[in-house]
């Protein structure tokens, strides 16, 4: 093994993942930058192992053990680096909290994060994903990242277009990226700032907090309130978030449905089509609060899976595969998992 690998060897990764799954790992390597990278790809043995890159373990959901190396990144670092074009360019290190990192942004006067407070995970893990809530993603305020690629070892710097950034969506979910490890992001933050309050539930929350001009920090703390209303705290019940995407249909598709179900929740999209609410679609379907073993469907939050105690990944699994042959055979309508399989 190469020196400067502090390698530990059959990992539990119960603790590291937001579902508390057990799984243990063959081989775990915490990684503060590209040194450890590098050193990683001088030994033959180990790069030929399969990979895992793990910031928060927020997006994931372990089916079994992991027999390669985890790579826990854990970078930590933030800074202000000037301006250009009326942005304000913020970079923090992949492992930086991410929740933590957009309170920093709002502490400096600093808009065009706040919507996307509270979400678990690491900065790393907010472009993989492209993160988003109530009406902005991670694309929206987006400049850089510097990538280290397992590949070439070559340490590289993308923007947007390079990045390929979709709904949920970004190249690195796809094999021209998987060899591509995020070391740090770079946010444009506008100075000319204006709240964004499309989203019904926040705007109604500004109203009744009687703000009719925001700041960032407030609407921040309006949407910290709704979620920790909303959604379960990973600390005290496991879960890794919305645990379906939102699907998007087309619009005929969507008048269809409207036809027969006129309460449909639906938000139409630039390009004409149709979001629909994936909560709305699996409460009404009666799953809101059920569970199968120990895995559950949180009593608030329909969109949210949660560990009950005890369950394993295979439980989660069934769960969700049951949800979505019932929101299938009632809509027509097929729900696509956010968190990775393992």
């Amino acid at each position: 093994m190469h020196p400067d690998l502090s390698l530990v060897h059959d990992q539990p990764l119960a603790s590291l993942n937001t579902f508390r799954i057990p799984a243990r790992a063959r081989h775990y390597l915490r990684v503060t930058g590209a040194a450890e990278l590098a050193a990683l790809r001088e030994d033959p043995e180990l790069v030929a192992l399969p990979r895992l890159v793990l910031g928060g373990g927020s997006n994931l959901l372990f089916t079994r053990d992991f027999d390669g190396i985890v790579l826990h990144m854990t970078g930590q670092g933030r800074e202000i680096l000037g301006e250009q074009d009326g942005r304000v360019l913020v970079r923090a290190q992949a492992g930086e909290n991410w929740h933590a990192f957009v309170r920093y942004t709002l502490e400096q006067g600093l808009g065009g994060l706040e919507n996307l407070s509270l979400i678990p995970g690491t900065v790393g893990a907010a472009p993989i994903q492209n993160v988003g809530a109530y009406g902005t993603e991670t694309k929206d305020v987006f400049h850089s990242l510097t990538v280290f690629d397992m590949a070439s070892g070559a340490v590289r710097t993308l923007d947007a277009r390079d990045c390929r950034f979709g709904y949920r969506d970004s190249l690195f979910k796809h094999a021209e990226g998987r060899e591509l490890v995020v070391l740090d992001v770079t946010f444009a933050l506008p100075k000319d700032w204006a709240p964004n309050l499309r989203y019904a539930e926040l705007a109604q929350a500004a109203q009744d907090a009687g703000l009719a001009s925001p700041t960032p920090a407030q609407v921040g703390a309006l949407v910290e309130a709704i979620r920790r209303r909303k959604l379960p705290d990973p600390a005290e019940i496991g879960n890794a978030g919305s645990f379906f995407k939102n699907p998007v249909v087309s619009g005929e598709h969507c008048a269809r449905l409207l036809a027969r179900f006129p309460k449909l929740v639906h938000h139409l999209q630039p390009d004409g089509t149709e979001k629909l609410a994936a909560g709305w679609l699996i409460d009404q379907c009666g799953w809101k609060g059920r569970s199968m073993g120990a895995a559950g469907v949180y009593p608030k939050q329909a969109l949210v899976l949660v560990n009950l105690g005890g369950a394993s990944g295979e439980e989660v699994v069934r769960l969700a595969r049951a949800i979505q042959a019932d929101v299938e055979a009632r809509y027509g309508v097929a729900l696509e998992p956010e968190p990775v399989f393992i």
